[in-house]
């Protein structure tokens, strides 16, 4: 059974860092693109980054050169560093991937639990 497991969230001060990261577990054949959601209190749930299986990225504007996405394939990990955090960043942040499970071929849409990340002095 594949599953996203996503450490790293918590508390930080406003101008600070925080990495997050996405783990797949499982018997995984391939990954596609992996993204990252965030949902804050009484919003829609919006697109923060995401990486392609070769690497290419994209950001939302209100993170552009402050969040980086990057992926370690041999780890089936994608990492979210997060630099100058600003509390209106404070959300439930979400990892989303599409991957192949072992034994299949097609793509799954697979989600983590969420990892609360809160900017505040």
């Amino acid at each position: 059974q594949v599953q996203l497991v996503e450490p790293g969230g918590g508390l930080v001060q406003p101008g600070g860092p925080l990495r997050l990261s996405c783990a797949a577990s499982g018997s995984i054949k391939s990954t596609n693109v992996v993204t990252w959601y965030r949902q804050a209190p009484g919003k829609q749930r919006e697109l923060v980054a995401g990486i392609a299986s070769g690497g290419s990225t994209n950001y939302a504007d209100s993170v552009k050169g402050r969040f980086t996405i990057s992926r370690d394939n041999a780890k089936n990990t994608v990492y979210l560093q997060m630099n100058s955090l600003k509390p209106e960043d404070t959300a439930v942040y979400y990892c989303n991937a599409g991957l192949v499970q072992s034994g299949r071929y097609y793509l799954e849409d697979f989600w983590g639990q969420g990892t609360q990340v809160t900017v505040s002095s």
